[in-house]
């Protein structure tokens, strides 16, 4: 059976090949060859970390462009297979790899001693790290609320998934709409801090 057929097939090869490189890297003396955990959960937070903002992304500059589309072409096929086969896995991506980048960003954190610092914007012992990490990590936690509170709550009514009249459900449009579209915009300076901590600010 191939792997690439599946999703958890792909996924498990993804990380068979990973734990090859690390071997390889060992063995050709590129790596010391201990465990290092802070390489570890930088690597977890990356991989949850593209799944959440890709799907983010996703959301923003294809489907809900690609839905409205299709709602206003009448004679078309319309977006009832994007609602009912793919919005609803996408989704269970979406929320899910915000938890997971959430929860390794915090382990990635505590780990270094950084987690207090970039909880009050750097008032601590590492200033300008602990500030330029701190507002990227405050803008994900508004965003993984927005996740949780706004988005995920008002799409299981436009789904279906819970009932809803016509009426919740154009406003649970606008309301997921919005978030989404904040989450768009938050991410934008929110990747930027994630790159820029240890690296510095391109000015």
């Amino acid at each position: 059976m191939n792997p690439l057929n599946s999703v958890s097939g792909s996924i498990t090869t993804g990380v068979i090949l990973a734990i090859v490189v690390i071997i390889v890297a060992v063995a050709v003396g590129a790596s010391p060859g201990t465990f290092h955990e802070p390489g570890l959960v930088r690597w977890l937070h990356i991989l949850s970390g593209i799944t959440w903002i890709g799907l983010l992304y996703y959301f923003n500059l294809v489907q809900t462009p690609a839905l409205a589309a299709a709602a206003a072409d009448k004679g078309g096929p319309g977006g009832a297979g994007i609602s009912k086969y793919v919005a609803p896995r996408a989704l269970w991506w979406f929320r899910w790899g915000a938890v997971a980048t959430w929860l390794t960003g915090a382990w990635y954190l505590l780990r270094g001693h950084s987690f207090l610092d970039a909880l009050t914007l750097g008032h601590g012992f590492h200033e300008k790290y602990g500030m330029i990490i701190g507002i990227g990590a405050w803008l994900g936690t508004i965003m993984l609320f927005n996740v949780w509170v706004f988005i995920w709550p008002n799409q299981k009514k436009i789904l279906g998934i819970v009932p809803a009249s016509d009426e919740e459900k154009a406003r649970s449009r606008k309301v997921a709409g919005t978030a989404s579209r904040t989450n768009f915009v938050l991410s934008i300076p929110m990747l930027l801090c994630m790159a820029s901590a240890f690296h510095g600010l391109p000015f």
